[in-house]
Formats: C-alpha cells, sequence, structure tokens
C-alpha cells in the first residue's frame, strides 16, 4: 500500500475554541488514538489535501514534533455545508495487529454482457477489509470478463491473500445491466429463430 508523509505539531490546548482558533489559520485539529495516550495535533489544510482529496487509500507517516508513527485516517469530519474538513482521526498501525479499512474496488477485463450490448455497473466503489497493513493493496481487483447480461458479482464471489472482507456476503459489488438496445438485439435473434423455426 502506498504511503503518504504528513506532518503536525502538538496541541497544547483542546476544545471548541482552540479549534475554533485553529481553523481560522487554515490549520486542522486532529487526534492520533493510541492505547496508552491520545495524541492531539493540528496539520494544515494544504497538507492533506493529497490525503482526503483522493480515490487512493494511504499509510499515513506522521512526523508530530519529531516523532514519527505509522498510522491510518481512521475518520474525517466536514462541514455540513461549506465541506470545509474540521477535524480528522488516525489509528497507529503495527506489523503484528490488523487494521480495518476500505480500499477502492478496480474491476478489470471486458465483461461479456458489455460486448453483448450491456451496460457495466460498478455498486461498491469501496470494500471494507480486515488484515495487517503490510498485506493491503492499493486496489481490490475484480475479474469482470466472464459477467453477462444480467448477472452480478457479490462480495461472497470474491477472496483476496492474506485480507478478509467485512461487507455484507450478499452485497453486489458489480454487474451488468440489461439495456434497451440489448432487449432489442436479443428481441431480433429471437424473432428470427422463431422464423427459421417456422419455415421449416
Amino acid at each position: 500500500m502506498k504511503t503518504l508523509a504528513l506532518e503536525g505539531s502538538k496541541r497544547t490546548e483542546i476544545g471548541k475554541k482552540a479549534a475554533k482558533a485553529l481553523r481560522v489559520n487554515e490549520q486542522i485539529p486532529c487526534v492520533l488514538y493510541n492505547a496508552k495516550e491520545n495524541i492531539h495535533f493540528a496539520t494544515t489544510q494544504a497538507a492533506v489535501r493529497s490525503l482526503v482529496y483522493t480515490p487512493n487509500v494511504y499509510i499515513v507517516e506522521l512526523n508530530i514534533d519529531g516523532e514519527k508513527t505509522l498510522a491510518i485516517k481512521q475518520d474525517i469530519q466536514f462541514h455540513p455545508v461549506t465541506d470545509e474538513i474540521l477535524h480528522i482521526d488516525f489509528l497507529p498501525v503495527t506489523e503484528k495487529k490488523p487494521v480495518v479499512i476500505d480500499i477502492p474496488v478496480k474491476v478489470k477485463g471486458l465483461a461479456e454482457g458489455v460486448q453483448q450490448g450491456g451496460k457495466l455497473l460498478l455498486e461498491m466503489r469501496y470494500l471494507k477489509v480486515r488484515g495487517l497493513y503490510t498485506d493491503l493493496p492499493d486496489t481490490l481487483d475484480v475479474d469482470v470478463t466472464s459477467l453477462t447480461l444480467g448477472k452480478t458479482i457479490q462480495v461472497k464471489d470474491l477472496s483476496f491473500e492474506n485480507i478478509e472482507i467485512l461487507n455484507s456476503p450478499n452485497a453486489v459489488v458489480t454487474s451488468v445491466k440489461l439495456t434497451r438496445a440489448a432487449r432489442a438485439a436479443a428481441g431480433e435473434v429471437e424473432g428470427v429463430a422463431e422464423e427459421a423455426a417456422a419455415a421449416e
């Protein structure tokens, strides 16, 4: 999995008033949740753009006043009106403890149903998985080559090495929808077949 470096500085004051003051200066209040002691820190709006405004998922190399920690983004809060980033939570990761994270789905191949005139739909853009961060891929690749018209690929149809998918087994990940053009083509084929049978 890709990594992204992010620098921050510890906060000496916490609370709504302190957080508001940070945001006025285009900084974002953050928390690194730790079993021993939570670390409250701040970083800049500019520093987190590559982490937030992207479909990619990263392991974050946090550098807080010289103290380095590998972490993942656990949660992010946006302003309901302006979409301004209000707060970010991080969780530390180690090589021995599994993490739960959303990883983007990427379809591979040209579906058979698309060649027949159908439309490929990606129903789930991310899947929630559990695994060691060293085993996590950048994307979850789903081969749709054999997917025919009207058929689906569900979570239970997928498996990836060393990671567990946590979504509902029956959830549809991708499907090929039968379009009007495909229905019309299928109707024409049936009509030709019926005419041929009648002629015989």
